[in-house]
């Protein structure tokens, strides 16, 4: 009978130490899980302020577009070198067409 209490105080004492760990790794996972939310959260920060930044500059190019428009009309006639500004007039068009996604 003997025998069987010790048997059993030592499992005792070994699920107590066990409860100890799991307790412990609890605290150390808890932490983890804190920091990766954090580190989400900041990045859904910086997602968010680089989207509304990059519809700034679509809305900007947007303004662009109607201003190469007026411009590409009134220098396309005038020289070669109104022509290559119409061209690059055409260009910014372009790159507006390609940000519209973005608004």
């Amino acid at each position: 009978m003997k025998q069987r209490i010790e048997e059993l105080e030592t499992i005792l004492q070994n699920c107590e130490i066990r409860i100890e760990y799991l307790e412990a790794n609890e605290d150390c996972q808890n932490e983890q899980l804190h920091y990766f939310q954090n580190q989400v959260r900041n990045r859904d920060h910086i997602m968010g302020e680089a989207v509304v930044q990059i519809r700034e500059v679509a809305n900007h190019l947007q303004t662009l577009v109607v201003q190469a428009d007026m411009l590409s009309v009134k220098y396309e006639l005038e020289s070669s070198r109104g022509q290559e500004l119409a061209s690059l007039l055409r260009k910014i068009r372009v790159l507006s067409i390609r940000a519209k996604p973005y608004l």
